[in-house]
């Protein structure tokens, strides 16, 4: 923590007074330390808002962010700022707990859903509940911090929450036809949103806990996955395309050797072109074709020109 406070200390000697303003003409400054939760906020906040993401590189692993006084300084001027807690991106509530400021609310998204501390799964954006509970969180904070545009983040509340219809029609949809379908993963990222669509989820929990915590994962474990797909016992292999290494690169040339479909789910939301509801329906949609027609999604993102 020493770290963290000598951090806090140079912000504030640099900036002095400005480092207490929560707000600036009106403007409520906030933070989603992942950018799923920054969109949630300036969807609800609209005009209302300047949001700042921490997180919001798709093509990086989330778990090896780099923290620098730029994001120090971000969070110090924030009068709101929504975190994902539950272990998954500590060092930004190390940094809050450095910047302290009266007046400013702090949603930690696990905390708020009653998800255990002890999860083995903190992906709780892919949850459809999860954000649902995270949105009416921050209209009630914004209404905190400036309770005479009330009625504006209420009805913005009102508004995303109507946006996730086409999201849960897609999940209902693919329930009512393919509950039961089984599925083969690497890592917990998209489990919550395969839960809720009545997949059946084939890999050990504790080989997807080994490649998402960077460890050793049990030669049976590894045994299992490798049977799943030689064996043609799941339809589709969901993978963490931020975070590749030599044995999930080899389960995904296995999948592609006995023609099962592979889809790619992402920790940060994919940018340009999404929004929370469009990314979730996205990925819905993908693991929906991944089981019906045998097409693998491996990025949402266009392709780069070479």
């Amino acid at each position: 923590m020493r770290e963290w406070r000598g951090l806090a200390w140079m912000i504030a000697l640099g900036l002095g007074l400005m480092v207490g303003v929560a707000q600036a003409g009106g403007v409520i400054r906030a933070v989603g330390v992942e950018n799923q939760y920054a969109d949630v906020i300036g969807q609800i906040g609209g005009r209302y808002v300047r949001v700042d993401a921490l997180m919001n590189n798709p093509n990086t692993d989330p778990h090896t962010i780099e923290v620098n006084p730029k994001m120090a300084l971000v969070i110090a001027r924030a009068g709101l700022i929504v975190e994902n807690g539950l272990g998954y991106d500590g060092w930004a509530a190390k940094m809050i707990a450095a910047t302290p400021k009266a007046g400013r609310v702090v949603i930690e998204a696990g905390r708020l859903v009653r998800v255990p501390g002890d999860t083995e799964n903190p992906h709780i954006w892919y949850d459809p509940r999860a954000m649902t509970a995270v949105a009416r969180a921050i209209g009630a904070a914004l209404t905190r911090l400036a309770p005479s545009h009330a009625a504006y983040f209420a009805a913005r509340v009102q508004k995303f929450d109507h946006a996730l219809g086409p999201w849960r029609a897609a999940i209902a949809a693919f329930k009512a036809r393919d509950a039961g379908v089984a599925v083969a993963v690497t890592e917990p990222v998209g489990d919550d949103l395969l839960a809720a669509m009545g997949a059946k989820i084939m890999t050990p929990m504790a080989l997807q806990a080994a490649i998402m915590n960077g460890t050793d994962p049990a030669p049976q474990d590894v045994a299992t996955e490798n049977a799943l797909l030689r064996a043609h016992r799941v339809k589709v292999l969901v993978y963490n395309r931020q975070v590749t290494d030599p044995l999930t690169a080899s389960f995904l040339r296995l999948a592609a050797q006995n023609h099962i479909p592979v889809v790619g789910v992402y920790e940060t939301m994919p940018t340009p072109g999404y929004d929370y509801q469009s990314w979730m329906l996205a990925e819905t949609k993908a693991v929906q074709r991944a089981v019906s027609a045998q097409q693998s999604t491996r990025s949402l993102l266009p392709r780069r020109a070479p």
